[in-house]
């Protein structure tokens, strides 16, 4: 289960926070478990995941190491523009940090 605030990837809206888990209720009444994802390159993006049996992929986000490799793979064009967007997040987010090491 992911947390609030947590930094994951969406397949339908690739690199985005988990805003918010909330209960939805069905036609039934019944509630279920929401999160509440947004959209780091565009907050106006934002979607609603069952926590449980989504069909829709989440994850943590690729490593540094596979950013990289994936920004050197000979087919990086073709890649999603989602695909894209997360190894971009990644390696500007490893620099930020690297960064406010060196700042210390």
């Amino acid at each position: 289960m992911f947390q609030k605030k947590e930094i994951i990837y969406s397949e339908t809206i690739g690199v985005c926070v988990v805003d918010d888990i909330v209960k939805l209720a069905d036609n039934k009444k019944d509630t279920y478990n929401y999160y509440l994802l947004r959209s780091v390159f565009d907050k106006t993006k934002k979607a609603y995941i069952p926590v449980e049996n989504h069909t829709v992929q989440l994850r943590g986000l690729i490593t540094l190491q596979e950013a990289l490799a994936l920004c050197e793979a000979a087919d990086y064009e073709e890649k999603s523009e989602q695909v894209r967007g997360e190894a971009a997040y990644v390696i500007e987010k490893a620099q930020q940090d690297k960064n406010r090491k060196r700042a210390k």
